[in-house]
């Protein structure tokens, strides 16, 4: 595979490749020296056309510990201000060298036309366009989910691997919960957690709820108490209200944040009504008090915090595949895993 889209592009082998390349990326990040000269020479761009905190720090970082050369490019301020076009920024990273473009874009479809287009020769890396995909936020969850929950309900493939790698995460439970309609991460993680076998349900008012929901591989609900309570997921992930993206406003989608709050805000109620094991999980950024209280937050069952460095081995390990691969032998980067037959990436 030549670039990182859309979790839809990924076979179950390829996600378990990245999981696993990312658990090795991890490892490598409790040693004193965090860098790995895998990518030295190589020149990595980050495209933002929205604004992005986590996400371009994350995609920064990641490449800077792989030695790669880093140009932050935002919209803001650029000549794309000034009215230039996707195409002639292409044409004109391309003129620059750069190996690899990490892309943001308000546009469901920009990372792909990049790709395809023939404007540039790099690898495209998808790190959120429009309410389409954000691929590696759901890698990201998956790692975390993996580390935590592997083994628990006859999960296959956790048996001798403490931290999971090699593992699916078949028999697994997860509910994503709050504004699906206007969510790139909740598409993404449907797919991707659907192709490593777990079981999903979508917990939304209808009113956020997208067209033709009901074709995705997973459940929908309206009732988050009885989701909690009845089917006992091993993992809760809260949306953010993307206020920003309801034309209209907020009123248009919900009666008042109170409400929405009250039918599905994840509180200290409601984490009584989780199985002992239950992780808590959050793309960020959160809005405290709306889909998520402060008790919920920072309980002790929160991986918030924690999905946040996993993005960092993640985003390694998807620049060091698509960039080297199994073609960097050199003694400092470490192996990647065998890729099984077919394997895309």
């Amino acid at each position: 595979m030549r670039h990182l889209l859309s979790t839809q592009d990924l076979s179950k082998d390829d996600a378990i490749l990245l999981l696993d390349t990312a658990a090795q990326m991890a490892a490598t990040q409790s040693r004193e020296i965090k860098k790995l000269p895998t990518l030295r020479g190589r020149t990595v761009v980050n495209l933002f056309f929205e604004d992005s905190t986590r996400t371009r720090i994350s995609f920064e970082t990641a490449a800077k510990r792989l030695s790669a050369d880093v140009i932050n490019f935002s919209a803001k301020g650029s000549s794309v201000s000034k009215g230039e076009s996707l195409k002639d920024t292409a044409l004109t990273l391309h003129a620059m060298g750069a190996d690899a473009v990490v892309v943001r874009h308000w546009a469901s479809g920009a990372p792909h036309q990049l790709a395809h287009a023939g404007w540039l020769d790099a690898a495209v890396l998808n790190a959120g366009d429009g309410t389409h995909q954000h691929p590696t936020q759901a890698l990201l969850d998956a790692f975390t989910i993996r580390r935590h929950l592997v083994g628990l309900r006859g999960g296959a493939g956790g048996a001798g691997h403490p931290d999971g790698t090699g593992a699916d995460l078949a028999g697994l439970r997860v509910a994503i919960v709050g504004d699906v309609l206007h969510s790139r991460v909740a598409r993404s993680n449907v797919h991707l957690l659907h192709t490593l076998g777990a079981e999903v349900t979508l917990v939304s008012p209808p009113t956020l709820l997208p067209v033709g929901v009901e074709t995705w591989p997973c459940r929908t609900s309206y009732d988050l108490d009885a989701t909690l309570a009845g089917w006992q997921p091993d993992a809760v992930m809260m949306l953010r209200v993307q206020r920003e993206r309801m034309s209209g406003g907020a009123g248009a989608f919900f009666p008042s944040p109170l409400e929405y709050t009250r039918r599905y805000g994840l509180d200290g109620r409601r984490l009584a009504l989780l199985p002992g094991h239950a992780i808590v999980m959050h793309p960020g950024p959160m809005n405290r008090g709306l889909e998520i209280s402060a008790e919920a937050a920072d309980s002790a069952r929160s991986v918030i915090v924690e999905q946040v460095a996993n993005g960092v081995a993640v985003r390694m390990a998807a620049l060091y595949l698509l960039l080297a691969g199994e073609r960097d032998d050199r003694a400092d980067a470490p192996p990647a895993p065998a890729a099984t037959e077919g394997t895309a990436l």
